[in-house]
């Protein structure tokens, strides 16, 4: 069932494709002053999910939101003060930018109500995300990681293999999240720490060398510890994805940087004296630069497409684009394979570029997880596969109606 507040309809139907048991699923989504949404509800009742609809109707927008119930600032990276549907004109400071987004969520014993919502007051205030918990409010984003996984695909990730290496550490940071939940917290500390350091690198003449070297400290051991939770996700991915799965083929992943080759050839404790005598040596070489170095900020994960042997920035679109998908199958599997549950996906257009039997193959893969898969695309008739085994919405003019 959905309803939008736009124009007032409500319509349900009966959900094609029973919500599995699966942990991770959206059984309830509600928006408030989301984007093209002043209020939306959509009830979920299927482990698959399709939004159809044409380009600028608000499908990407429900995958916005939902990404926003993990911890960062969603598939699209937008601020966050510029999602709010009643965005003021310049110079308007009376109306707060504010929007919410909640759902209802399969837990391990009972469902669980999670949410995230901001507000910018209109005096100047301080802007303020907030995230709330089963009712408990207050709590830092890292929390969401311990309750929801989720990983996405959007077309402009279609240039991950082509992109910086900073696209690519986000990609591999989001599957961490999912193993570890922790990770979220050791990363903003990090960042947080290299940000000080940076701070005080800049003004030499008031330099306080007790506090720099508390904060290379805190770098070290944070950041050799965002490193081997990277590490150990690799370790778990690698074997499954350098295997071909149907059209799908295999990748084998490394990692590329400073912190990981120490981790590699030595105990963690070893690494974070090789990172911290790395960060002093680099003082003022990152001082004059505005930039740190060394670090887990510097990692890169290489990917080469395993049947050519070919690095998969120097592959065609296409098998750029199905070694993405299958480095996202292969993290699903894993985790449905280890721990009985597998992430929500949500996929963007994800189909619209592939041939039929790979878009079969995806589907038929993805269903057999059990995990819950929400789709976006124009073409309906992309989806006709699904019919019978997902529930369907129309999104259109910013409501989303029921059927497909």
């Amino acid at each position: 069932m959905a309803r939008n507040e736009a124009n007032g309809l409500e319509v349900g139907s009966e959900p094609a494709g029973r919500l599995g048991a699966c942990q991770f699923a959206i059984q309830r989504l509600t928006l408030t002053n989301f984007r093209c949404y002043p209020w939306l509800r959509m009830d979920v009742a299927a482990n698959a999910v399709v939004l159809t609809g044409p380009n600028g109707a608000g499908k990407t927008n429900v995958l916005e939101a939902l990404s926003l119930l993990m911890p960062g600032r969603g598939l699209r990276r937008a601020k966050l003060s510029e999602i709010s549907r009643d965005v003021p004109a310049a110079g308007d400071t009376e109306r707060p930018r504010s929007w919410a987004v909640a759902a209802r969520t399969a837990g391990v014993d009972a469902p669980l109500d999670i949410g995230t919502g901001f507000q910018v007051s209109g005096d100047g205030g301080a802007e303020r995300r907030t995230i709330k918990i089963d009712g408990e409010t207050g709590r830092a984003q890292a929390a969401l990681a311990g309750v929801m996984s989720m990983h996405w695909l959007t077309p402009q990730m279609d240039r991950l293999f082509q992109d910086g290496a900073l696209s690519r550490r986000r990609f591999l940071d989001r599957l961490v999240f999912g193993w570890d939940p922790a990770h979220a917290g050791r990363v903003n500390a990090y960042e947080q720490a290299m940000r000080q350091r940076l701070k005080l690198l800049r003004d030499q003449a008031n330099l306080d060398l007790n506090w720099l070297t508390a904060l290379e400290n805190t770098m070290a051991a944070r950041g050799i510890a965002v490193a081997a939770a990277r590490t150990d996700v690799i370790a778990r991915l690698a074997p499954v994805a350098a295997e071909s799965w149907g059209p799908f083929p295999g990748a084998t992943l490394a990692l590329l940087g400073d912190v990981d080759g120490w981790l590699a050839s030595g105990p963690a404790l070893e690494a974070e004296d090789h990172f911290r005598a790395a960060l002093e040596a680099d003082r003022e070489r990152d001082g004059r630069f505005g930039r740190t170095h060394a670090g887990p900020q510097r990692t890169d994960l290489v990917v080469h497409h395993a049947p050519k042997r070919e690095a998969a920035e120097r592959c065609s679109t296409g098998e750029q684009k199905a070694l993405l998908i299958a480095l996202v199958l292969a993290n699903a599997r894993i985790r449905a394979a280890e721990e009985g549950r597998a992430p929500v996906l949500l996929l963007d257009e994800v189909a619209a570029h592939l041939d039929q039997d790979r878009r079969d193959a995806l589907f038929d893969g993805l269903l057999g997880l059990g995990g819950q898969v929400w789709f976006a695309g124009t073409d309906v008739e992309i989806f006709a596969r699904l019919r019978g085994r997902a529930q369907f919405f129309t999104v259109a003019d910013g409501a989303v109606l029921d059927g497909g």
